[in-house]
């Protein structure tokens, strides 16, 4: 039994004994013993069923349910208090004023409920509702992120967490590689689109449009700084240039393909790895073969194996700007008996 239910059953006895209660102190209200203990239990299985359909109602919401309705009921006060209705008769008078506190204090709760922390910021100035115990970690996406889709991964690994934040210029900048006439630009479009959808359906992960823009900044990039810097946000990328920017303007910048290359298996000379050579080296009599990674291989004497596994000896590595290449001597291959 969880703790919660501990205490609905502490708290359906308390009312059961104060029903019975009742029936004793006021019996001209509740004359017979049973008849109380019938009623107190009954209203506390039904506050217990109230809190049951309210389980995933958080104080957050109720606090914004509050507010919605005292800003609604206020302002209908307001109106009643204008003088517009003061030739009406009593009866009439009645249902207007029902008719404004139920339809104000209604449209207050409902816009409360879809506004956010930004909006009621606005409301009260200098007074911003944030979690002292545990802010929000915002994470901005740019395009090339979004179609690449490896963040997808990391994210479903839990290796990123925070809220996703996917601005609208950057949507429509997808948008218009979705519906550009080159093939492949089109077909890269319909990728992010893809991984905006799997991110969208992973319960777990929120994910918020950012309306925010920058009109003054006639490039993406520049918006996508400016807005990282505002929010105080980490921006997730894989343009070199782009972080290289975000970098010199203090912007928490992560570029993915850096880490890809922080995460690449580390081989040393003397290590055997056992490789697939795929195509013709440069050089006489090589092979080309590639780790899981995509880190490339060049083996000696693996040409004349090509379109097989080889067992190759690594020589030396050489570190250029694209990655790294390694250089592997093919091992003969074994006799089978």
């Amino acid at each position: 039994m969880t703790p919660l239910w501990a205490i609905r059953i502490l708290f359906l006895a308390l009312c059961t004994l104060a029903g019975y209660a009742i029936s004793q102190v006021t019996p001209e209200y509740v004359g017979v013993r049973s008849l109380g203990l019938v009623l107190g239990f009954g209203f506390g299985g039904l506050l217990i069923a109230v809190d049951e359909m309210l389980k995933g109602f958080s104080l957050r919401a109720f606090s914004a349910t509050t507010f919605g309705l005292l800003l609604g009921m206020g302002v209908a006060m307001l109106i009643d208090k204008s003088g517009l209705f003061e030739n009406a008769d009593e009866r009439t008078r009645w249902l207007i004023r029902l008719g404004l506190f139920l339809a104000f204090g209604y449209i207050g709760i409902v816009l409360a409920m879809r506004s956010n922390k930004e909006d009621f910021s606005l409301i009260i100035p200098y007074v911003r509702f944030t979690r002292q115990n545990e802010p929000d970690n915002l994470v901005v996406l740019d395009t090339s992120t979004i179609i690449d889709g490896r963040i997808a991964d990391l994210i479903e690994a839990r290796l990123i967490e925070g809220v996703i934040i996917v601005p609208r210029f950057v949507l429509l900048e997808l948008q218009q590689i979705a519906d550009s006439n080159d093939d492949i630009k089109r077909s890269r479009g319909r990728r992010g689109f893809e991984m905006l959808n799997r991110l969208q359906n992973n319960t777990k992960l929120q994910v918020r449009i950012h309306d925010g823009d920058f009109p003054e900044e006639k490039g993406v990039d520049a918006k996508l700084v400016r807005l990282a810097r505002n929010l105080n946000a980490k921006l997730f990328t894989n343009d070199h240039n782009l972080a290289k920017v975000a970098g010199i303007q203090n912007v928490n910048c992560v570029n993915l393909h850096e880490i890809a290359q922080f995460m690449k298996v580390a081989l040393i000379p003397g290590e055997i790895v056992s490789v697939k050579i795929v195509r013709e080296g440069r050089d006489k009599g090589q092979g080309i073969a590639y780790l899981p990674d995509g880190t490339m291989i060049i083996v000696n004497h693996g040409l004349t194996r090509l379109g097989q596994h080889v067992d190759a000896e690594v020589q030396s590595t050489l570190q250029t700007g694209a990655g790294v290449i390694i250089f592997a001597e093919a091992k003969p291959a074994t006799a089978v008996a």
